[in-house]
């Protein structure tokens, strides 16, 4: 089947269905300048090459399909803006809207790409496809642009089926989560049976980002820098968020502009939780007003055009001062912080972050008169009190996902240890439902949490968002100095 074929064979919405004359299609192909040179290899597919051998070194004489995935529908004939599979990025060293549909395929001695190019001008498809027509989308890479892009060699989709249909295939393996199509042609041509296998290249594909390398923790720091420029927006923007009502939604746009501007958008939905929504850990509906006097709990992060993305939480007052209720709240959640970030070190368990930092927690509320037992049950197996005020974990892996490695086996992600170079979160946070009975009255409708990103070094951690302040005077004091 030829692209055009290929093109022709997807039935049209039928509003858009415009037949075009003979005419047209002579004259549409006329006078068109000849596209510009290629733009040159991307920076991350200098590291693609050794990320691909660790994984085929993982599966000697297989051969290891990882396909981009195609859009996703988000109401009838319109997609949701595109992300390739976080692990089509890592391999290919491929960012941001590239490429949908293409498939990676490792075999034992060489790399191939397969994607959908650009066809020529004088083919319907260049008019006519609103998925990959030129004056629909815009240009397309030719094959030789995008191996270019990619360094790797470049061949058509459609020669996918055949390719891995051949008489001598190697054992085969599929990220079948990616794309169900490119999941069934494989299954197809070596059984559905085989399949069982698929689960050790995922989890080995995702276990492998653990340990970023280099050009990933410099991705790390652009990424924090821009989301402190963002920010420092919504901090300007304050005033303006309360004057105007839906003060929520107001601060989630501002912050959402300038990560839009400074790399490919937000790495994931923002919590911009005002008042009492600062006590639902994953607020995102956005829709509230903020008022002078409340908190402003926000939890956000830019993603980069090469997909990394950062994810930081601070907890601001909305007036520019903390009440004294707020600042004891604060307080005791940066020091259940600070002892997070001393635990962070290699060679210790992951677990031990979360361990220290709620420790901490426990204490500042058995201070509180709050526990119904002592810390030590409290932080035990059999206890757990201290969750009904900090019910969730106090770290994950970040990267290309905001909860990166995801398909990592237990053993190496909870039960896991520490190792330079990975990097991970630290956000302890406490909170205080309005309806909560047990809480002392002035802490009711108070939420806090303190989130930042770290990478583990040779002898502890490195902050990598500390462009953000966290200690209570210096929060003072940048706000002011911003408003």
């Amino acid at each position: 089947m030829t692209q055009a074929d290929a093109a022709a064979s997807i039935p049209p919405t039928p509003n858009r269905l415009v037949p075009f004359s003979e005419a047209f299609r002579d004259f549409i192909a006329r006078d068109w300048a000849p596209y510009p040179a290629g733009p040159g290899p991307l920076p991350a597919t200098a590291w693609a090459p050794a990320r691909r051998e660790r994984l085929r070194a993982l599966f000697p004489g297989e051969r290891l399909i990882l396909p981009a995935g195609p859009f996703r529908v988000r109401s009838n004939d319109c997609d949701y803006r595109y992300r390739p599979h976080s692990a089509f990025a890592y391999y290919t060293g491929l960012g941001t809207e590239f490429e949908p549909d293409a498939v990676l395929v490792l075999d034992p001695a060489e790399t191939s790409l397969y994607f959908h190019p650009r066809v020529p001008r004088t083919d319907p498809e260049f008019y006519s496809s609103s998925r990959y027509g030129e004056l629909w989308v815009g240009p397309r890479q030719s094959l030789d642009e995008m191996a270019e892009l990619s360094q790797v060699r470049v061949k058509d989709i459609t020669q996918l089926k055949g390719d891995l249909a051949g008489a001598a295939a190697p054992p085969t393996r599929v990220l079948r989560e990616a794309d169900a199509g490119v999941t069934k042609l494989v299954d197809v041509l070596r059984g559905a049976s085989e399949g069982e296998r698929d689960g050790e290249l995922a989890r080995a594909a995702s276990e492998m980002r653990l340990v970023k390398d280099a050009f990933e923790i410099e991705q790390m720091e652009r990424a924090c820098a821009a989301t402190a420029v963002g920010f420092e927006a919504v901090v300007r923007a304050l005033p303006e968020a309360v004057r105007r009502g839906r003060g929520e939604r107001w601060i989630e746009g501002v912050f959402a502009l300038h990560a839009r501007h400074l790399g490919n958008g937000t790495g994931y939905d923002t919590i911009a939780a005002g008042g009492d929504h600062t006590t639902t850990l994953h607020w995102i509906r956005n829709d509230d007003d903020l008022r002078d006097g409340d908190l402003l709990l926000l939890d956000a992060g830019v993603e980069l055009d090469t997909l990394y993305t950062a994810d930081v939480t601070r907890t601001l007052p909305v007036s520019g001062r903390f009440t004294p209720a707020q600042r004891e709240v604060y307080q005791a959640v940066l020091e259940a912080q600070a002892a997070g970030f001393a635990a962070a070190r290699p060679g210790v368990p992951y677990h031990d972050i979360h361990t220290a930092a709620t420790r901490v927690v426990a204490e500042r509320l058995a201070g509180w008169g709050l526990l119904p037992c002592s810390v030590d049950e409290a932080c035990s197996e059999r206890g757990g009190q201290f969750r009904r005020w900090m019910v969730h974990g106090t770290s994950h892996h970040l990267g290309l996902d905001v909860h990166d490695c995801a398909r990592v086996r237990d053993e190496d992600y909870r039960r896991g240890t520490l190792r330079a170079g990975m990097v991970v979160t630290v956000e302890p946070g406490l909170y205080f439902k309005t309806a909560d009975l047990l809480a002392p009255a002035e802490f009711r409708g108070i939420g806090v949490r303190i989130e930042d990103d770290i990478v583990i070094t040779d002898d502890g951690c490195r902050i990598l968002s500390d462009g953000v302040p966290r200690e209570p005077d210096a929060v003072e004091a940048w706000m002011a100095g911003l408003r």
